[in-house]
């Protein structure tokens, strides 16, 4: 099964691709992982990228699109993958249906993950990560035994800098103006389905399990 995630931050895209990869035995591609696997493995696109990284540059199409041919290419796509990150944009989606054509993976299913910007910016502005161990936790959802200390190894609790309301903000325009537009794109060809992740864990998964069966 060849997938793609699609959803704004917050909305539980991490969550779900764990189940959906775990179920079918294929690997979960993020953006961020290929950037890392590339660089570890000095790729001529991964230390392409690493020059930009670096420079605190966002790293252009043009070697990002590589470094997706590449994580392609490898054996472990061959039964499938589940794309999340990728495409951003409308060229970057027409240049992976080139690479998908050449790899002959074509993609046959895109999951568009939706829930209301409210919902978004309470999961998000209310998530807490322990500064020791990493740990996340949530002031609604799941709070920890002490205020402000980790259950796991008593760490003090934080809010990421990304996660306070003003940056989640620019986050979700940034998603709306950009990748928004992919939705369209995707369904126009007949493979995006949307599931609302509004419900628990359980129940947006048996969704995306019952989308993925109907193909």
């Amino acid at each position: 099964m060849n997938i793609i995630f699609l959803g704004p931050p917050g909305v539980g895209k991490g969550t779900q691709a764990a189940h959906v990869v775990s179920k079918f035995n294929i690997p979960h591609i993020s953006t961020g992982d290929m950037f890392r696997a590339a660089i570890k493995e000095g790729t001529e696109y991964g230390l392409e990228a690493k020059k930009y990284m670096e420079a605190g540059k966002l790293v252009p199409d043009e070697v990002t699109i590589n470094i997706v041919r590449e994580r392609l290419g490898k054996d472990d796509c061959k039964k499938g993958y589940l794309l999340d990150g990728f495409p951003r944009t409308i060229p970057q989606a027409e240049a992976l249906d080139k690479i998908c054509e050449e790899l002959n993976l074509p993609i046959q299913k895109v999951i568009n993950l939706t829930a209301d910007k409210e919902l978004l910016l309470r999961r998000i502005t209310g998530r807490r990560v322990c500064r020791n161990c990493g740990s996340i936790y949530h002031i609604e959802t799941l709070r920890s035994k002490v205020e402000g200390k980790c259950d796991n190894c008593g760490g003090e609790l934080y809010q990421r800098a990304d996660d306070s309301v003003e940056k989640v903000k620019v986050r979700l325009e940034v998603y709306e103006s950009q990748t928004a537009p992919l939705i369209e794109y995707y369904r126009n060809k007949g493979l995006l389905v949307d599931i609302p992740s509004t419900g628990s864990v359980e129940e947006v998964g048996e969704l995306i399990d019952k989308s993925l069966e109907d193909n």
